[in-house]
């Protein structure tokens, strides 16, 4: 085993550890909206989407059409074109020929580790970190909806936010190494507050714009840094 795979294996564990609860209240919650196995499965595994299968799902419930539910999720994963628009510039001429099986794997815990590593990616290191994700989250799914309502409403309700908190593992310890993490997360917090607050643009947008506004921002700090990073 090559330490290219090694270091994938090893960064897909922690994302693969932190994507089962998720997945596993995602499952819980769909067995109790009443769908069957067989669709909680394909959301999973055909949507791949995190927490906007969670919102999709609770949208259904709520009676909003296909149309609705397409548009304000396609909202909320905005951001995937900023994240893999960024990746496309890291990948290997020879993992440009699998960029559609890329695009469909990348997660923002994917994308947060791929992005922090130095270097050039391939698609060995790509595809192991994208499996540990994928199967992490399909078998939570799984395993969550077998187990149906049999958990207390308390850690159900305390597994729906494992997502969140992955997140937040994963970016600590970055923020940890670099003040200019710090200053960009800080200021995206600030951001969407402001935003939510002053309740001027539509529901799933002020993601969008804190994305857009502080990436724009966030490129000019670490341009040179990425500049560096491909030369290598």
């Amino acid at each position: 085993m090559t330490k290219e795979v090694q270091d994938a294996f090893k960064a897909g564990i922690p994302i693969f550890i932190g994507y089962v609860p998720a997945a596993i209240a995602f499952g819980i919650l769909s067995k109790g909206c009443g769908i069957t196995f067989l669709e909680c499965f394909l959301f999973s595994a055909v949507v791949f989407a995190g927490a906007s299968q969670f919102i999709a799902l609770n949208l259904l419930m709520t009676g909003m059409g296909p149309g609705g539910i397409i548009l304000t999720t396609l909202l909320v994963n905005f951001r995937h074109f900023l994240m893999s628009a960024y990746l496309s510039t890291r990948i290997g001429r020879i993992a440009r020929k699998y960029i559609f099986l890329i695009a469909f794997g990348v997660t923002d815990e994917v994308f947060s580790v791929l992005s922090f590593k130095k270097g050039q990616l391939s698609k060995t290191f790509v595809f192991i970190l994208q499996l540990s994700a994928y199967s992490g989250w399909i078998s939570g799914t799984v395993t969550g909806y077998i187990m149906g309502g049999f958990l207390p409403e308390i850690l159900t309700k305390s597994m729906g936010v494992a997502l969140y908190a992955l997140l937040l593992a994963i970016l600590l310890p970055e923020i940890k190494k670099s003040t200019k993490a710090v200053i960009l997360v800080i200021a995206s917090g600030l951001l969407n507050t402001i935003l939510i607050k002053l309740d001027i643009l539509p529901d799933g947008w002020t993601i969008i714009v804190c994305i857009l506004i502080i990436a724009s921002v966030g490129s000019f700090f670490v341009a040179d840094d990425v500049q560096e990073e491909v030369c290598e």
